[in-house]
């Protein structure tokens, strides 16, 4: 288990795209997204940005910050920037 745990989870703050494409949303069970800076997985569904402590993400409901209309504007901005550059 200890062995799975850590090929999940890669080196840094990062996200495996394995584990990112299991995890979801603890309250609207929605898929979520992988934010670099600050280290967070977001629901978009429901506006919420939960954080990743050592590389770990922290789902438990507590935990998670409600997202300002702008937050969530500039992270679907540079979505859009990056995917555009593809």
């Amino acid at each position: 288990m200890v062995r799975l745990s850590k090929w999940l989870l890669k080196a840094g703050t990062g996200v495996n795209k394995t584990l990112s494409e299991i995890l979801v949303c603890p309250l609207s069970k929605q898929a979520l997204r992988v934010c670099e800076e600050p280290p967070s997985l977001i629901s978009d569904s429901i506006g919420v940005s939960f954080p990743m402590k050592d590389g770990i993400p922290c789902l438990v409901p507590t935990d998670g910050k409600i997202l300002d209309t702008d937050d969530t504007m500039k992270h679907d901005n540079a979505a859009d920037d990056s995917a555009n550059n593809k």
